[in-house]
C-alpha cells in the first residue's frame, strides 16, 4: 500500500556527503517502491529538476543566511579566528542552529503524512522538528541519526552539557530513532534505547560503474577517501611508515580528502609515492578506487561511530587494510604492500546496504 512520506534534511542532492546520500537515495527508492514522497531541503542548483525527474515533490526549506566565521590572517590573528570558528560551532552550534526556525516554519502547514523522516546530521534538523512536532503532521516521526551528538567519540571536545536538553527533547518526541550500526546505540541516552532501530546506510549497487580493464600499473596502487581527525582518524603513523620504506617498494597511495592539511607535510618526502588527489563526486571516486589493488580504512576512536566509506569499500569488493592510530603494525602493512591480503578487514553481509532493503526497513516502521 502506498504511503505518504515527508522527508526533512539539511543535506540533499547535489551535495557530496554521507548524509546527502542517505536522504537522496532513500527518497529515490521510496518513490521507486510506489510511495508519495515530499522532500524539504535547501535550494541548490539542480535540486528541483532532480526531484521532478525522480517523482519527488520538492519544498524549499530556505537558505542558511547567517554568516559563517572564517579562519583568516596569520600568527595571532590566525589563532584568534581558529578559536572563534571552533567555539562558535562547539558552544552555540552556530550557524546550524538557524535550522530550528527554518524547519519549524517549513512544517507549519504540513499535515496528513503517514511518516515524517528527519535526517541528521546536523542535529538542529531534529531540534527544529521537535519544536513543531504534533501527530497532525504525521502518524510517526522517524529521527534518522548519523554519528551520535552528545555521545560522540571522535571530536576533540565534547558538546556542552546544555545541549543534552535539546537531544532529550527530540528523543522523547520521536516515535523511532534510527542509527546506522548496532554499536551506535551506546552513543544515546539509555532511556531512549527502546526506540532505537538499526538501519544502515544504503545505496543502489547497480548505479556504481566499476573499472573492468587490465591493471593500470605494475605498482601496488591503494587509496583512501574521507576526512582525517588528529589523534583519532589520524594517518600520520601510517604515512611516516610509508616514507620510511626504501625505493624497492614500488607503490602509490592516492588520497582524496577534505582535510588535506593533515597529509600535505608528508608529500615531499614520499618521492611521489603519496599523492594528494582532487576531490571527486562519489561515483567518480568509486570508479577510480575500483582500479586499485586495495583500500585503506583509518579507524575511528571507540565503536559508536562507523565510517560510511566502508559500505563503498564493500561494494567495490576490494581488500581493506584497516589502520588504528596508536597501533603500529609494520609487518601487517608490509603484507599488503607485497600483495598478501589474508588479513583484510571483512565487511559482513554487504547486501544489507542495498537501498532496496534499507527503504523496506524504514517502511516497516511506518506500518
Amino acid at each position: 500500500m502506498s504511503k505518504k512520506i515527508l522527508l526533512v534534511s539539511n543535506a540533499f542532492y547535489p551535495e557530496n556527503s554521507p548524509r546527502s546520500f542517505r536522504a537522496t537515495e532513500l527518497a529515490k527508492e521510496l518513490v521507486r517502491q510506489g510511495h508519495n514522497v515530499k522532500v524539504i531541503t535547501h535550494p541548490r542548483e539542480g535540486v528541483e529538476q532532480f526531484c521532478q525527474d525522480h517523482g519527488i515533490t520538492y519544498k524549499n526549506l530556505g537558505s542558511l543566511t547567517w554568516p559563517v566565521p572564517k579562519v583568516k590572517g596569520s600568527g595571532l590573528v590566525l589563532l584568534f579566528w581558529r578559536i572563534v570558528v571552533r567555539f562558535s560551532i562547539l558552544l552555540f552550534e552556530y550557524p546550524m542552529i538557524q535550522l530550528i526556525p527554518l524547519v519549524k516554519k517549513a512544517l507549519k502547514d504540513e499535515s496528513g503524512y503517514d511518516a515524517l523522516i528527519s535526517i541528521a546530521v546536523p542535529y538542529p534538523i531534529h531540534w527544529g522538528v521537535a519544536s513543531a512536532w504534533s501527530d497532525k503532521i504525521a502518524k510517526n516521526w522517524i529521527a534518522d541519526c548519523g554519528d551520535p551528538y552528545m555521545g560522540q567519540e571522535n571530536d576533540t571536545f565534547k558538546p556542552p552539557f546544555y545541549f543534552k536538553y535539546f537531544e532529550k527533547k527530540f528523543c522523547r518526541k520521536a516515535t523511532y530513532l534510527t542509527v546506522p550500526t548496532q554499536a551506535s546505540i551506546k552513543g544515546y541516552y539509555p532511556e531512549f534505547h527502546s526506540k532505537i532501530k538499526v538501519i544502515p546506510q544504503g545505496f543502489r549497487f547497480e548505479d556504481v560503474k566499476l573499472y573492468s580493464g587490465e591493471k593500470p600499473s605494475d605498482k601496488i596502487i591503494f587509496g583512501y577517501g574521507g576526512m582525517f581527525i588528529p589523534g583519532r582518524r589520524d594517518p600520520s603513523e601510517f604515512l611516516n611508515f610509508l616514507n620510511s620504506l626504501d625505493d624497492s617498494h614500488r607503490f602509490e597511495f592516492h588520497i582524496y580528502t577534505t582535510t588535506p592539511q593533515f597529509v600535505e607535510s608528508f608529500i615531499g618526502a614520499s618521492k611521489g609515492r603519496i599523492q594528494l588527489k582532487g576531490l571527486l563526486d562519489r561515483n567518480s571516486l568509486m570508479y577510480e578506487m575500483s582500479k586499485m589493488d586495495f583500500l585503506v580504512n583509518f579507524e575511528n576512536a571507540g565503536t559508536a561511530q562507523t565510517p560510511s566509506k566502508l559500505i563503498d569499500y564493500a561494494i567495490l569488493k576490494k581488500p581493506i587494510l584497516s589502520v588504528r592510530f596508536g597501533e603500529i603494525k609494520k609487518d601487517h602493512w608490509l603484507e599488503f604492500l607485497s600483495g598478501n591480503y589474508q588479513q583484510s578487514m571483512v565487511i559482513e553481509n554487504p547486501d544489507q546496504y542495498r537501498i532496496e532493503q534499507v527503504a523496506s526497513r524504514f517502511m516497516e516502521l511506518v506500518g
